[in-house]
């Protein structure tokens, strides 16, 4: 069955693990000497394996530690100082560029939030989706809703969660009952650019289809980096509507699944069934928006 996905267009990276020296915003050249490689070999292997370059990396590190003094309460010229940046237009300039809003539009973002968030049945077992006002956050098929909701605290730290299922999650269970949604699914998404670029990519692979790891690299733009693709895909926090089960090894394997290789193998299986269908019937064209906050 086909599914039509509202998608933001812009979103927020997911945290990183804050590194050694960060704060002092080291370049290029002193990485590399720090690891003995030059600054060609590391630019390189370090955008493979990563998927951005370090120059990207160390400004999604900067603005995770700004959020992080943001959110304990600390002024945006504190936050900008905590996080090794000179001042207020640095910080300003740092989360335009990762976060898509401003230090403010964050901190009001941060405070109050609410999340709904509901259990229900699939066809390849229980789910629980997370949403908020923009669309579905997280689905994961998993029994124990806590398992999915420590994992979205630490993207909404301050929010509230509510245990109810809002408007995103109800379309989404009337999605795999009917099979074709009425109107198009909305996404929350939050990752690095690059994630959120070979997540794009997923939605358009057919369903019933699959293709390999170095084929969606290629289709992002980067056919060197299929181990960064596979990372991406092993990041995508929304199950199924995000299609990273049709995503097979090169030699044709059926290779791994967050949510069990045998449910992946079933996804695959039911969704051949239905494309093959004359009675298919194609979803309305994808539209995109931004979020709402």
């Amino acid at each position: 069955m086909a599914c039509t996905i509202l998608l933001p267009t812009r979103s927020f990276p997911a945290p990183f693990t804050t590194c050694d020296h960060q704060e002092e915003q080291p370049d290029l050249a002193t990485v590399a000497a720090h690891v003995h490689r030059s600054k060609y070999h590391l630019q390189r292997l370090f955008t493979e394996w990563v998927g951005v370059s370090p120059k990207t990396y160390l400004q999604y590190l900067t603005t995770e530690r700004a959020k992080d003094a943001l959110r304990a309460g600390r002024s945006t010229l504190a936050a900008a100082y905590e996080s090794g940046l000179s001042g207020n237009s640095r910080l300003h300039d740092h989360f335009l560029k990762v976060a898509g809003c401003t230090p403010g539009e964050f901190g009001r973002r941060c405070a109050g939030a609410t999340l709904r968030y509901a259990g229900f049945p699939t066809p390849f077992g229980p789910a629980v989706a997370v949403e908020t006002t923009v669309g579905i956050a997280h689905l994961a098929f998993l029994s124990e809703r806590e398992q999915v909701l420590t994992e979205v605290k630490r993207h909404f730290p301050d929010a509230e969660l509510t245990s109810t299922a809002g408007p995103h999650t109800e379309q989404v269970m009337r999605y795999f009952q009917e099979q074709t949604p009425s109107r198009p699914i909305g996404l929350d998404l939050r990752g690095t650019p690059f994630q959120l670029q070979v997540w794009q990519a997923l939605l358009s692979i057919p369903p019933g289809q699959a293709v390999s790891y170095g084929d969606l690299a290629q289709a992002v733009g980067r056919p060197s980096a299929s181990r960064a693709v596979g990372t991406a895909v092993g990041k995508n926090p929304i199950a199924y509507l995000i299609p990273c089960h049709r995503v097979i090894r090169g030699d044709g394997a059926t290779g791994g699944y967050r949510w069990g290789v045998e449910r992946k193998v079933v996804m695959q299986d039911w969704e051949g069934v239905r494309a093959s269908s004359a009675e298919a019937t194609p979803a309305p064209p994808a539209r995109s928006r931004s979020p709402r906050y």
